[in-house]
C-alpha cells in the first residue's frame, strides 16, 4: 500500500474498489474489457493528497489530443446516441 492509502497493484486497486462499492463503468479498452472508476469513489483524504500533488501543466491538450478524445467518446456511444449527437451538432451549426 502506498502512503496515499491506495494499493500499489492493479489487482489490489480492483479488490478495494469491489469491497468499497466504487462507482464504475465498463468500456472496451486496448486489451479487452476494462473498468473505469468515478473520481468521487475515492476517499476524501486520498483525493486531497492527489490534488496537492497534481501538476496542472500535464493536462494541457493539443488539437490532436482533443480529436482523439472526441473519437474515443464517439465510439463508446450506441447508434441512437450517435444519431442524437449528430442531429444536435447540425442544429447548432445551422443556428450559428
Amino acid at each position: 500500500m502506498h502512503s496515499s492509502g491506495l494499493p500499489s497493484s492493479t489487482q489490489g486497486m480492483n479488490q478495494m474498489a469491489r469491497r468499497q462499492g466504487w462507482k464504475h463503468r465498463c468500456w472496451l479498452g486496448v486489451q479487452g474489457k476494462a473498468l473505469e472508476y468515478h473520481i468521487d469513489s475515492l476517499l476524501k483524504p486520498i483525493l486531497k493528497q492527489l490534488r496537492l500533488k497534481e501538476d496542472a501543466e500535464k493536462y494541457s491538450l493539443n488539437q490532436q489530443d482533443l480529436f482523439t478524445i472526441w473519437i474515443e467518446a464517439y465510439r463508446q456511444l450506441i447508434d441512437y446516441e450517435r444519431e442524437k449527437l449528430i442531429a444536435f451538432l447540425f442544429r447548432e451549426v445551422i443556428r450559428g
